[in-house]
């Protein structure tokens, strides 16, 4: 499967967490806060916030980051109150990509991340859309659908 369930120690944006907004590309922002204790350089992310069409209430932020160790993180934060067990699903230009676990749960939402491997960031970057799956129960998948228009400059910018 693509997708594989990681924690990257490194530090790591959240939603809540102060940012600048230090570019657009397309549907894509890139925001920075400034860097972690002991660290020298700020934190940027490739960021992305959605409501679910259907559903102005439920909505996700989905945030791509690079490491400086190399690593590759997709995160995805949902509301609270969705069904853990079935996890995150993907969708890139309507091909089934893969699920991942949600990873934990704090008090503003719950999230599921992923190491970005070579072949889901060429997905992501040649690709339309996205759609990224949560349940509020067993049946009830909502699909929430995540413009990939400026995602493969995004990452240009973003650096290393």
């Amino acid at each position: 499967m693509l997708l594989a369930g990681a924690f990257a120690a490194q530090a790591q944006l959240g939603p809540g967490q102060d940012g600048t907004v230090k570019a657009q590309h397309g549907d894509w922002q890139i925001v920075c806060r400034p860097p972690p204790p002991g660290a020298k350089n700020e934190t940027c992310a490739l960021v992305q916030s959605v409501a679910a069409e259907d559903r102005n209430n439920v909505g996700l932020t989905v945030y791509f980051q690079r490491f400086s160790n190399g690593q590759q993180v997709l995160r995805v934060f949902s509301p609270l109150g969705v069904l853990l067990p079935p996890g995150l699903g993907l969708k890139v230009d309507g091909q089934d990509v893969g699920s991942a676990p949600f990873l934990r749960c704090h008090n503003f939402a719950c999230y599921a991340q992923v190491v970005a491997d070579a072949t889901l960031i060429e997905r992501l970057s040649k690709g339309q859309s996205a759609v990224f799956i949560i349940y509020q129960t067993e049946e009830a998948g909502i699909g929430i659908p995540v413009s990939l228009k400026g995602f493969a400059e995004g990452l240009k910018g973003l650096g290393n």
